[in-house]
């Protein structure tokens, strides 16, 4: 069982003693090539796995159809993950991406290319970014049915930093093509 740490501490790391404040973060998974729900359970291990990462929270499964995607695109499987976690925003990042290749992610030039796993930053703590490897909040959350559906399930309080709570920005997202599948069930190991 994984021990939540209280969120108003700060974590000294052991080698340098430096202070560093726990943030709380969402990331969401998709994946719609290969076994995804195989690839969606290892991408909740692998950040469940992360040093200085605690998984606070698992969302339910949802099948989605895809959104921008080529047209032979096939559903994805979505979820969120909540943690609390003392890493800075770019070494998550560099985590997601290494989850990602984990799995073979193929990058390609199409936009919205088939994934076997995908692993978005949504936010950490209040953080923000316009780098063009990292932006924070995710620029593109307040829009997507597929991420504020199982954040919303997961965390009913909810708020995207310059957005709002993502109750009402669920209510203004094209919800259509979203499904949970109550038969398909993330474990935190």
């Amino acid at each position: 069982m994984t021990e939540t740490p209280n969120p108003h501490i700060v974590d000294t790391d052991t080698l340098t003693g430096e202070m560093r404040p726990i943030r709380r973060a969402v990331l969401a998974l998709g994946s719609n090539l290969g076994e995804r729900m195989a690839s969606l359970q290892g991408a909740v291990n692998a950040i469940a796995d992360t040093p200085d990462v605690w998984v606070t929270g698992v969302s339910p499964v949802y099948e989605t159809e895809p959104v921008d995607c080529p047209p032979e695109a096939k559903n994805y499987l979505n979820a969120v993950v909540l943690i609390d976690t003392t890493l800075a925003a770019s070494r998550l990042m560099d985590r997601a991406l290494a989850i990602e290749d984990a799995f073979e992610r193929e990058r390609s030039e199409v936009r919205n290319a088939p994934r076997t796993l995908d692993v978005d930053l949504i936010v950490v703590g209040d953080r923000r970014s316009d780098d063009e490897s990292l932006r924070l909040p995710h620029p593109r959350a307040h829009e997507r049915a597929f991420v504020l559906r199982p954040w919303l399930d997961v965390d009913p309080t909810a708020e995207l930093p310059e957005r709002g709570p993502v109750s009402e920005l669920l209510d203004q997202a094209d919800q259509g093509g979203i499904k949970v599948r109550e038969d398909l069930v993330l474990e935190i190991q």
